[in-house]
């Protein structure tokens, strides 16, 4: 497959420290960068991309064919509204949007031109829980019950690159909280996992320890449309030091555990723990590749195969944003 030529919408941290990197070990290419920060445009002609103050001069440049919007969550509608209209495909960060109206916008726009688009689920493209995946459909598991998901880490005040403020724990740039920014991962991976989406979901949330005014953490609980149950805890009230990443698929066969695997890395560990005799087996994948690598693959070979975009949907990433609307009474 010859190599996609990427543009990224807001080159902040996550964009710069495993966007870009995945982009090149896809053997991709990152063309331009659009950030009104000179600081941000300066690191990504530094990887080789030509930096943009404004996101018009991005659209312009004829090599973008993919664009990863990275924004915090405010902006996304207008970022995706204005790419949607100049024909780019689109892989935007979740949440979708800092609300749900933004959201829905966003699907029309996307629908009512025919363009690609992708919500940045990356937690889909780790090798490991793919493995889990695979194990579910051939049955390993027996009768899935039970998803249970700890996604936690430490996000204060001060959690943020030096001169620039935390716009994660400003309800109007972010939405919300602990909840808005970790839960979207945990929900759309229960549907990816069990081939069923969440449709009963209540949820309680908590600022508790933080000094801000958005959540920093929540329990969410859900049931699939065939009746599995999830759970989902995420904070961001958690020292990063304590065990805080951990996946497990209970079945009637046997229970899958997945541990450092939510999250942006490469690694982590699978295990699947036999339901008759209790042995604990360790199953191996794909431990050097990122989420992210493997997120911008797949995107890029769908752009250039379309009957690969079944995979891709904004009608379904959107019932995930109204699953977080309602965990916040919203719904």
């Amino acid at each position: 497959m010859d190599a996609v030529g990427w543009g990224i919408v807001g080159y902040g941290w996550v964009a710069r420290d495993f966007m870009e990197p995945g982009i090149r070990a896809a053997g991709h290419r990152l063309v331009a960068v659009s950030d009104p920060n000179p600081e941000s445009r300066a690191a990504a002609e530094r990887a080789g991309a030509r930096g943009h103050a404004d996101l018009a001069a991005l659209i312009a440049e004829p090599e973008v064919e993919a664009v990863y919007v990275a924004t915090p969550n405010h902006l996304h509608r207008i970022a995706v509204e204005a790419l949607a209209a100049a024909g780019k495909a689109i892989l935007c960060e979740k949440p979708m949007a800092a609300t749900l109206g933004d959201a829905e916008a966003m699907v029309r726009a996307v629908e009512s031109q025919n363009i690609f688009y992708g919500t940045a689920f990356d937690q889909r493209h780790h090798p490991a829980h793919r493995t889990i995946r695979a194990q579910v459909e051939a049955g390993r598991l027996g009768t899935v019950t039970a998803v249970r998901i700890v996604y936690a880490c430490w996000l204060g005040r001060d959690w943020s690159e030096a001169g620039q403020p935390n716009w994660r724990i400003d309800a109007a740039q972010a939405g919300g909280g602990a909840l808005m920014d970790l839960a979207p991962h945990g929900l759309d991976l229960v549907d990816f996992l069990v081939g069923e989406p969440i449709t009963d979901l209540a949820a309680l949330t908590q600022s508790r320890v933080q000094d801000y005014a958005v959540d920093d953490g929540a329990l969410l609980i859900g049931r699939t449309a065939g009746g599995a149950l999830a759970s989902l805890h995420v904070a961001y009230n958690c020292p990063d030091a304590l065990p805080r990443r951990r996946l497990e698929v209970v079945g009637t066969k046997g229970l899958l555990v997945a541990e450092n695997t939510m999250g942006q890395t490469a690694g982590g560990s699978l295990t699947f723990i036999d339901g008759a005799s209790g042995r604990a087996e360790p199953l191996a994948f794909d431990a050097d590749s990122s989420p992210f690598t493997e997120q911008v693959r797949a995107f890029g070979s769908a752009l250039r195969r379309p009957e690969e975009r079944a995979a891709y949907s904004a009608s379904r990433d959107l019932h995930t944003m109204r699953l977080v609307a309602r965990a916040y009474g919203q719904g």
